[in-house]
């Protein structure tokens, strides 16, 4: 199998698990289905993600500790959880966006790059010109905005609007929205950027994973035991 072969078969992939996850998402916000079914796809995210805080401690005495402390809690609250299957999908909801927000806009302040400017200096090196370290900049701060008008308009549609209504925003739209997003960033960079500063989507791609292989690699992690 070629590499361009598995690549795109690992993106329809994504695409499809994304999709089905979306569908589920709205069915279960707007109470269609098991109960109980909804409910742990609802909870399923948030408790990955207390995982994920979980792995960045060494101690394994921490990390079985923070396990069990979220079955525990799970277990105890499943019959609350049962009856605000819609607050959990707008936690996520929220949670994700706010999370991206803050990743793209801590990056705005203090020393350092902008992401998207950082993001660039993977591909091109340090030589990029004053257009483009202008233009890196804005894109950071458009994706900021974007990320926290959107959780702004979530949060209205939930406690304004009918729970279909604002499932539909926050689980069908969530995809296509961000797709308009790139496309349009995509079309004012033909625009504003000559050919030689306008990277591929191949070469974003590679550009996101040096950055996260870096940053992964990077000491720091809370030494808390043994």
């Amino acid at each position: 199998m070629s590499a361009s072969w598995s690549q795109t078969w690992r993106m329809g992939l994504v695409v499809l698990l994304l999709g089905g996850w979306a569908v589920a998402g709205f069915l279960g916000s707007a109470g269609v289905g098991s109960v109980d079914l909804n409910t742990a796809v609802a909870v399923t995210p948030l408790v990955v993600a207390w995982a994920v805080l979980l792995w960045q401690f060494r101690s394994f005495g921490i990390r079985l500790t923070g396990c069990l402390l979220a079955l525990v809690g799970v277990l105890a609250l499943w019959p609350q959880l049962r009856q605000n299957i819609s607050l959990l999908y707008y936690l996520q909801h929220q949670g994700s966006h706010l999370a991206l927000a803050i990743l793209f806009g801590r990056t705005l302040w203090g020393p350092g790059d902008p992401l998207i400017t950082s993001m660039a200096r993977y591909i091109y090196g340090d030589t990029l010109s004053g257009r483009k370290l202008r233009y890196t900049r804005q894109v950071t701060v458009a994706w900021t905005v974007y990320f926290v008008t959107n959780a702004l308009v979530s949060t209205g549609l939930y406690l304004w609007a009918p729970t279909a209504v604002w499932s539909v925003h926050s689980n069908l739209l969530t995809g296509p929205l961000i797709a308009l997003m790139f496309l349009g960033e995509y079309g004012v960079r033909r625009r504003v950027l000559p050919p030689h500063e306008r990277p591929g989507l191949g070469d974003i791609i590679r550009a996101y994973r040096r950055r996260a292989d870096l940053g992964a690699a990077k000491p720091g992690r809370p030494d808390t035991g043994t």
